[in-house]
């Protein structure tokens, strides 16, 4: 678990630089005056580089970080399928509780990793040779996995709450901006020809915080929903593997007292 906190905390601080490089390139490319210079940066504001839209862009890509290091994680639960824990001969010999013991040794050391098929391994394996029963084994498999589909869905806390972040700040730049065109219309003459053009470009630079909050806000939940069943798909051929090779195979037999 420490080396997964290290690695979110890594893919974090690289998508905020990312976040500030895309700032820059932006900057540099994007005329000063133009449309969408105004829309994704806001290049005209007296803050600026300080703006919302740009603040906008750092918290979006925390969330590409955040759906990232989920990606990474469906991937790393993916290969456990592979590593052959259980024998999927279907001619191999019923696992006893004196048996069963060598499979829980094989998960031993993936189990420290919080990975989902060697965790739902060993619960199984130690409670079949406490109890011999195979029906509280299979009761356990399916108390664990609504468990760790439950686990599943907080891990996606951090990118709900970015995915809230970004369009709030997008209505919080919209306010703002209804503020400046009405603080330039309570400091303006009624009669300056200029008074239109200052209040609609004021207004058009607030409902685009509001546009481009909401397009961010869309593409990472869209992300989020892809990886997330995907993650919950692999957690579902955990428990399958899980009753197909371990469950089925379970015998307590006559065991010596």
């Amino acid at each position: 678990m420490k080396s997964a906190t290290s690695l979110r905390l890594i893919l974090s601080v690289s998508m905020v630089i990312s976040g500030l490089l895309l700032v820059l390139i932006l900057h540099l490319v994007l005329d000063s005056q133009g449309y969408y210079a105004r829309m994704l940066l806001d290049r005209q504001a007296k803050t600026y580089p300080l703006t919302v839209q740009n603040v906008m862009w750092i918290v979006f890509f925390l969330g590409v970080g955040e759906i990232l290091f989920r990606s990474l994680v469906a991937v790393r639960e993916g290969r456990q399928l592979k590593l052959g824990y259980l024998s999927e001969d279907v001619n191999a010999p019923m696992l006893t509780p004196k048996s069963i013991g060598a499979v829980y040794q094989r998960t031993a050391r993936a189990a420290t990793h919080g990975y989902f098929l060697p965790r739902l391994i060993q619960r199984i394996t130690l409670m079949f040779q406490s109890s011999k029963a195979t029906d509280q084994a299979h009761s356990l498999l399916n108390t664990s996995l609504d468990l760790f589909m439950h686990e599943v869905d907080i891990g996606y806390n951090m990118i709900r709450y970015l995915m809230w972040l970004i369009p709030s700040l997008g209505f919080i730049g919209t306010v703002k901006g209804i503020g400046d065109a009405l603080d330039v219309v309570g400091l303006t003459s009624p009669t300056d020809p200029q008074l239109l053009s200052t209040v609609t470009k004021s207004l058009a630079v607030a409902f685009d915080t509001t546009l481009l909050g909401l397009i961010m806000a869309a593409v990472l939940l869209l992300a989020m929903h892809l990886i997330q069943g995907r993650e919950e798909e692999t957690l579902n051929k955990s428990g399958q593997y899980c009753l197909d090779h371990l469950i089925n195979r379970l015998h307590a037999g006559n065991q010596p007292q």
